[in-house]
């Protein structure tokens, strides 16, 4: 809890690495905002990898965040920003989102046994969710997933690209912030539909890229993050750090409540 609570709430959500994001939330709440980062996979009673998670994990904990700010902003990278937009267009009571490495659509999860299925359900039922195409093969070691993640996108049927796309015009606010050199999946593509679609709808997206930065954006005071599983990452650590330098005003207005810019 901030000695001086500034009447934000912040729900930070991790990728793929399943980890509590306990240094980027420590960061976010230097603004005044109470913060908090949820391990929401992987743990007692959750599912053992990222697939057919229960928006209601989120939106419980979005709840109690709103019981004690005035104003809710969900804060996530890779697998964690897709549930941010995700959840945050169904919630009404997200007023924000920060998005790192962001996905405009809703992927496949992978079961144990090697089945897919949506990332994500709600209310008992899984999402329309985008396929992983199967046949793919890693060209390079460690394997850069971005050109997997390219084909899936373009297999799929227009209609069954549209179910899966996320309604991330129902958002107030969205910052994304997106590295040109990511390797992991498209995240600048993502950056530029999502924008594309919330202008078609009358709304503003604040986006933030740098061409050398990969998918893990480093705020300023963040160490250098590793572990989780092994794959390129693109990017380099400078970068990966410009890449947050540039992004950290962005994130300060929406954690302190200032006004998102209307032009631009």
């Amino acid at each position: 809890m901030p000695l001086r609570p500034n009447g934000v709430g912040v729900l930070v959500l991790a990728g793929s690495s399943g980890r509590v994001d306990a240094d980027r939330a420590r960061l976010l709440a230097s603004t005044g905002a109470v913060t908090e980062s949820i391990q929401w996979f992987g743990g007692p009673a959750q599912r053992p990898a990222p697939f057919e998670v229960p928006l209601e994990v989120f939106q419980a904990r979005i709840a109690a965040l709103a019981a004690q700010a005035d104003r809710v902003v969900v804060v996530g990278t890779s697998f964690g920003a897709e549930a941010a937009l995700l959840v945050a267009s169904v919630t009404p009571a997200v007023a924000a989102v920060a998005a790192f490495a962001p996905s405009h659509v809703v992927w496949a999860g992978v079961r144990p046994d090697g089945t897919q299925t949506s990332h994500w359900t709600s209310g008992g039922a899984p999402l329309p969710f985008v396929p992983l195409a199967e046949d793919w093969q890693p060209g390079s070691d460690p394997p850069a997933f971005v050109d997997h993640y390219r084909r899936s996108l373009a297999a799929v049927s227009p209609a069954q690209r549209l179910a899966a796309t996320i309604a991330v015009e129902r958002i107030p606010e969205v910052l994304l912030v997106a590295g040109g050199d990511d390797l992991v999946w498209p995240s600048v593509d993502a950056a530029q539909t999502i924008t594309a679609r919330r202008l078609a709808a009358g709304r503003h997206t604040e986006v933030v890229s740098l061409a050398g930065a990969g998918h893990r954006t480093i705020l300023p005071g963040e160490p250098e993050v590793s572990g989780g599983m092994r794959m390129a990452r693109g990017g380099t650590p400078d970068a990966d750090r410009a890449l947050g330098a540039m992004a950290w005003p962005a994130v300060h207005r929406l954690l302190t409540g200032a006004a998102a810019p209307t032009t631009g």
